[in-house]
């Protein structure tokens, strides 16, 4: 009996340890101190946790620098600066991107960095930052089809592809017939699917479309006027944390203003334009 009192004890030991462990990234305060800002907990963590889907060329994807596979783009650019400015660490977790704002609401990122557009149905769910980047939304064809397909009305009985979760899947179904909509998780798999004849048009924006035909002879952007009212890209942040909102959007001001964002974007579109080679 002795034996095993000193076995429970000794268990519920070892789970309290644990237990702190898991809780490395919101750092523990001493009682009666006021809460943590957000900004606070990721100072104290030493680390800023990102997390994105690196399959949107030139925003973010996976390349080869110096023989090691690297995640960059200029979302990934914007984070890295931001960790700079906190003085922390930069941590960056790949999903998919269906997946992104379900695990930021569970707390298990500090931010989202995706080329996410803030629309009204995930301001429910998360907050987001001011844009720092707009675009235009096209599809990418085949080349072959470039007479074929020019308006919006051209496209009316195609089979149409986005990523699953992006406001493309909106756009798709605006213009196409719902059976004509495909959703897929990974860009790279649309772009296969259109190579193969399996879909006639993919749904993206100009910048994305531009990084896949630059390295695609047998596809290329078409701007069918696709009406879209979008407020560009942001940051996505866990809702309750004001703070970090703040001050990511004092960042935002400072990389569009001084052409530091410019500068992130044409070394992203320069790395997608080397890693299709």
């Amino acid at each position: 009996m002795k034996n095993l009192k000193k076995i429970t004890a000794l268990l519920l030991a070892m789970l309290l340890i644990f237990s702190f462990a898991a809780c490395g990234s919101k750092p523990a305060q001493a009682e009666g101190e006021a809460p943590m800002t957000k900004v606070e907990q990721i100072k104290a963590a030493g680390k800023l946790v990102v997390g994105t889907s690196a399959d949107y060329p030139p925003y973010e994807f996976h390349t080869e620098i110096n023989g090691k596979d690297e995640i960059v783009g200029f979302d990934m650019a914007f984070a890295q600066y931001i960790a700079d400015d906190l003085g922390v660490e930069l941590e960056i977790v790949d999903m998919g991107f269906d997946s992104l704002l379900i695990s930021l609401q569970k707390g298990d990122f500090d931010i989202v960095l995706a080329g996410l557009t803030p629309s009204e149905e995930r301001k429910q769910v998360v907050d987001f930052t001011d844009s720092f980047y707009t675009n235009k939304q096209i599809v990418i064809i085949r080349t072959e089809d470039a007479d074929k397909y020019k308006t919006t009305a051209d496209i009316a009985d195609c089979v149409g592809g986005y990523q699953s979760g992006t406001v493309q899947e909106q756009i798709a179904h605006n213009y196409l017939a719902d059976a004509n909509c495909i959703g897929l998780v990974k860009f790279n798999d649309l772009i296969m699917q259109l190579k193969s004849g399996s879909l006639d048009c993919v749904f993206t924006n100009k910048l994305v479309g531009s990084a896949f035909a630059s390295g695609n002879a047998d596809l290329i952007v078409q701007d069918i006027d696709i009406e879209w009212d979008a407020s560009g890209f942001a940051a996505a942040i866990q809702k309750g944390n004001e703070d970090f909102v703040e001050y990511v959007n004092g960042l935002v001001a400072t990389v569009t203003s001084d052409g530091t964002m410019d500068k992130f974007v044409d070394e992203a579109n320069e790395l997608a334009g080397s890693s299709e080679e």
